[in-house]
């Protein structure tokens, strides 16, 4: 049945019996019989398929199994890592999701530091938006995301572990940067910003609408790194972490903005609902919890 519950997936995940087969290293029949078999065992129709088999569509009640085939799969997974190590080791896999500020600012001195306690736990790290990391994490792709935007709170289990400072960046000797800040000093200019579904975007649109700032201008890269070049090379400002600038600040390649308040944003670990986590997710939050951060 396990096997039949993973041909499933593939040909759910691939929308093609071909691609399915060769992605999983089976002849096509095997994943057709496969198919029959659970049609047969849950006495319903899971897949469609055209006359001629070229494209397929998959039922409510595919969705539903589906859905469920994950759920059993993950569980399985991590019901085997623990048996296996059923003494006091941590062992296994652990997939571990972070939106790009946290992937590359955080993350590496947090799992320099981790790996040393649990050195048999293999990890995998997957960095993207905070939009596509929750897929992720909705999708059974990573078992923990740690994200710095807003999740629907109706699928995941968020939690808080970090207090990020925002920073107004502009290029080095920039006018604004003598000037005493205030909200009418940063109107119609050309803004910096990273793509929809980052974050970083959200909080920048939040402060933007929230303060009535008109920009001139929205300039969007894809990364927290070409957004600081952008800013360093007179493109136009930003809003962004400090853990981002810390280092061009240093450098004089840019200048922070002294605002009358501080902006901040929470960093937060994200679980799907109703799961429940391995060995190697709980040491993990657990020593997210404990560690000793650098500001």
């Amino acid at each position: 049945m396990i096997d039949e519950l993973k041909t499933f997936i593939a040909v759910v995940e691939h929308k093609n019996f071909t691609k399915a087969a060769e992605a999983i290293n089976l002849s096509q029949p095997s994943v057709s019989l496969h198919i029959k078999h659970l049609e047969e065992y849950f006495k319903a129709s899971l897949i469609q398929r055209s006359i001629k088999q070229k494209t397929i569509y998959i039922t409510d009640s595919g969705n539903l199994l589906y859905e469920r085939s994950k759920q059993i799969i993950k569980l399985l997974e991590d019901t085997k890592s623990e048996l296996l190590d059923y003494g006091n080791a941590v062992k296994g896999r652990l997939r571990i999701g972070a939106s790009f500020t946290i992937g590359e600012y955080f993350l590496p001195g947090f799992l320099g530091q981790f790996t040393k306690a649990y050195p048999d736990l293999e990890l995998e790290v997957a960095i993207e938006n905070t939009h596509n990391i929750c897929e992720k994490v909705k999708n059974f792709q990573v078992d923990i995301a740690l994200v710095e935007g807003t999740v629907p709170s109706n699928i995941f289990e968020t939690n808080h572990f970090y207090k990020d400072k925002m920073e107004i960046a502009v290029p080095y000797n920039h006018d604004l940067a003598n000037k005493d800040f205030s909200i009418e000093t940063v109107q119609n200019q050309t803004w910096i910003s990273r793509e929809v579904g980052s974050g970083t975007r959200e909080y920048l649109e939040l402060f933007l609408s929230t303060n009535n700032i008109s920009a001139k201008n929205v300039i969007v890269f894809g990364s927290n790194y070409s957004v600081k070049e952008a800013v360093k090379n007179n493109l136009g400002i930003t809003m962004i972490s400090s853990l981002v600038t810390e280092t061009a600040l240093n450098n004089k390649e840019i200048c922070i903005l002294k605002t009358p308040q501080n902006y901040t944003r929470h960093f937060s670990y994200v679980l799907q609902k109703g799961i429940i986590p391995s060995k190697g997710t709980l040491v993990f939050i657990d020593k997210l919890k404990n560690y000793k951060f650098f500001s």
